[in-house]
């Protein structure tokens, strides 16, 4: 079965959600609908080994990187900033989905970008409903005040002086209508794999298309590829 989305494009960077990571909540509104919510909530970075405008100049030419850094998804440009992505098979509970979702990259403002997801053309799924929003931006540092915050050079790793932070954030909400027989299943049990798929989905996805980006640019510009805790993903919690 493939994916249901629904999107909203956020109005500005203060739309985007750091709520409660991976809260499942089950409503009266959306029990009446049979309807479950998922919501989860992360912040990234990566470390780039080069100044701030190479390292812009790369991640706007994204109609090279994006497409091959996505794989082994499906990917599939849409007009001048958007693109199509099939992000592959989950499944438990004996309900599988093949997530389909049209996102859109807004060009940098003051170095921050924006990517959301939009209704992909042409495309009637039903039963999964997807909104997708996050933010981007890049700071530049040099490499004396990021030898003082990390361990990158008990390795011995070269770098340049100058040193640019992609931080990100992202907000991931869905809705599922799942087929009558699942409902069978304690509501518990339903919220607890709905949680757990979700979240599943988030890390994988992301820490693999973080590597393959910084690998990418590394490589075209013929820099040393930091190290793996140069990568970082974590859940944001709700105090």
């Amino acid at each position: 079965m493939q994916s249901n989305f629904i999107n909203h494009q956020p109005d500005n960077l203060s739309d985007i959600s750091t709520s409660n990571s991976m809260v499942l909540t089950y409503s009266e509104a959306t029990e009446q609908a049979k309807i479950f919510l998922f919501q989860a909530s992360f912040i990234g970075s990566m470390d780039m080994f080069s100044d701030v405008d190479t390292v812009a100049n790369y991640l706007n030419a994204h109609e090279g990187w994006f497409c091959r850094c996505a794989q082994p998804m499906k990917v599939e440009p849409l007009e001048n900033n958007g693109y199509i992505l099939i992000v592959g098979k989950f499944g438990s509970l004996g309900y599988e989905v093949e997530p389909k979702i049209a996102v859109v990259l807004n060009p940098p403002v003051d170095r921050i970008y924006q990517m959301y997801s939009i209704p992909v053309p042409n495309y009637h799924p039903c039963g999964y409903d997807v909104n997708y929003q996050a933010s981007m931006e890049l700071k530049e540092t040099t490499s004396e005040n990021y030898q003082n915050h990390t361990n990158l050079f008990k390795k011995q790793v070269s770098i340049p002086n100058l040193i640019t932070r992609v931080s990100w954030t992202l907000n991931l909400e869905v809705q599922v209508e799942f087929p009558k027989f699942v409902y069978k299943l304690p509501s518990s049990l339903i919220q607890s794999t709905g949680d757990r798929l979700l979240g599943q989905i988030i890390r994988q996805v992301s820490p693999r298309l973080t590597y393959k980006v910084q690998h990418d640019f590394h490589t075209s510009h013929n820099l040393p590829m930091p190290p793996k805790h140069s990568r970082k993903l974590e859940r944001i919690f709700n105090n």
